[in-house]
């Protein structure tokens, strides 16, 4: 599913080494393959052509405005949670019409923003925000097309913190609620409502959990169209999974196969949310090793990547296979698990220089023997990994690079100590 593989014992991203790489441009630095990106944008749009959707990637995942202008060039839509993301998506020269708003706490500044500049849609979670939107619109003599957010009450399997389709969660109105909601605003003025909104949540593997959500989603349009709405719109949701271990996302094909046939007939625009599952496998960070250290019974790989660089790992407990990016002994990786455990190995954390007990990128790993200066490779971090990034410690944010074919860019530079206090320079 991506474009990293091991040639004569060493990484490569597409035909670039990245031991010379990392030497060129430094650790920590995220590292993403151009042909995995549109490899896997192109597989999604294969698979749900027969409902020609809307592909509306999900900025959140992964920001860069040199891989959404590759998307945009693809004819990606996009799909934004904040004022700064529209933002984002109109410096990469989206088309502000192709532009979803999602986000269960839009502020006034931000909605007046989206409507002046012509945001296609507004998925609304709450009465009170539909109230707020329809007056705003009013007021500046717009009209805001809305689809309603429901949460349909479905497990998705997936990391509490990253459940979004659960009745419990902050998102969404459930779906008894639902016909209610159409019924206050439908002819509000400054107000379209004619679409609905899902998303379960992410990384979902189990394809059973769309099935069962749009299933409900369906149902509740068939009754909304009874009562005498129109929906033009189903926006069907992300949070399609990538392989953090080898083959353990279903491709895009398996979602499709189950989810197309509950779309058809049903005369829908069909949206998907899409970002994971192209970063995903899209990206990976580069450290350095810089020292190795023993604890009692415990061993340690302290590398200049962190929970700055790369937060998942502590913040979720996520897992990301780890592994040298040019292994002792010629020790290659058969495949992606976290159980993997070869001949010549030995039980590391993998821990950062963070001032944090929580600081890791992996705990009780078996790795090749590991030196001062060794470089290793995190695998699966790009979506989620460079826009969560911060500057804890006072530590500058690391560069990212595009890679295509033999060729690398720098596509966001290293930040310097002077970004650090730049916007604190007020005298």
């Amino acid at each position: 599913m991506d474009h990293f593989e091991y040639r004569n014992g060493i990484l490569h991203c597409e035909s670039v080494d990245l031991v010379d790489l990392a030497g060129r441009h430094g650790t920590p630095l995220y590292v993403y393959s151009r042909q995995t990106i549109l490899d896997h944008y192109g597989r999604l749009a294969t698979a749900f052509a027969e409902v020609d959707p809307w592909l509306c990637f999900s900025i959140k995942s992964c920001g860069n405005l040199s891989i959404l202008k590759l998307l945009r060039q693809q004819g990606c839509a996009f799909d934004v949670v904040s004022g700064g993301e529209v933002r984002r998506a109109l410096e990469a020269g989206a088309d502000p019409a192709r532009i979803v708003f999602a986000g269960v706490g839009k502020s006034d500044e931000e909605i007046n923003h989206a409507l002046d500049v012509g945001v296609g849609y507004f998925n609304v979670e709450s009465e009170a925000e539909m109230d707020n939107l329809a007056s705003r619109a009013a007021a500046a003599g717009k009209t805001a097309s809305a689809a309603l957010r429901v949460n349909p009450d479905v497990d998705p399997k997936t990391h509490v913190y990253t459940t979004t389709g659960k009745r419990e969660t902050k998102f969404g109105v459930d779906v008894e609620r639902a016909r209610n909601v159409f019924k206050t605003f439908h002819g509000r003025k400054g107000l379209n409502l004619d679409a609905i909104h899902l998303h379960i949540g992410s990384p979902v593997n189990d394809v059973s959990a769309y099935v069962e959500s749009i299933t409900k989603g369906l149902r509740l349009i068939d009754d909304l169209r009874g009562d005498g709405y129109t929906i033009r719109s189903l926006n069907i949701g992300g949070g399609y999974g990538a392989d953090y271990e080898t083959d353990q996302a279903p491709p895009a094909m398996q979602y499709a196969g189950a989810i197309v046939p509950l779309l058809r007939g049903h005369d829908l625009k069909i949206l998907l949310e899409p970002g994971r599952t192209i970063m995903g496998n899209a990206g990976v960070l580069l450290c350095r090793t810089l020292y190795t250290k023993a604890s009692g019974d415990k061993q340690f790989v302290i590398v200049d990547g962190s929970m700055t660089e790369l937060i998942r790992p502590c913040l979720y407990g996520a897992f990301h296979f780890v592994w040298p990016v040019a292994p002792a002994g010629g020790l290659v990786p058969p495949q992606r698990s976290a159980t993997l455990r070869l001949d010549g190995t030995r039980l590391v954390d993998v821990v950062g220089p963070v001032c944090e007990s929580s600081d890791f990128l992996a705990r009780e790993r078996y790795l090749p023997p590991m030196e001062r200066g060794d470089l290793l490779c995190v695998f699966t971090a790009g979506a989620y990994g460079m826009v969560m990034a911060s500057q804890y410690n006072s530590r500058p944010r690391p560069a990212e690079v595009l890679i295509e074919g033999s060729a690398a860019r720098v596509i966001r530079r290293r930040e310097t100590y002077d970004d650090l206090v730049e916007a604190e320079r007020l005298d």
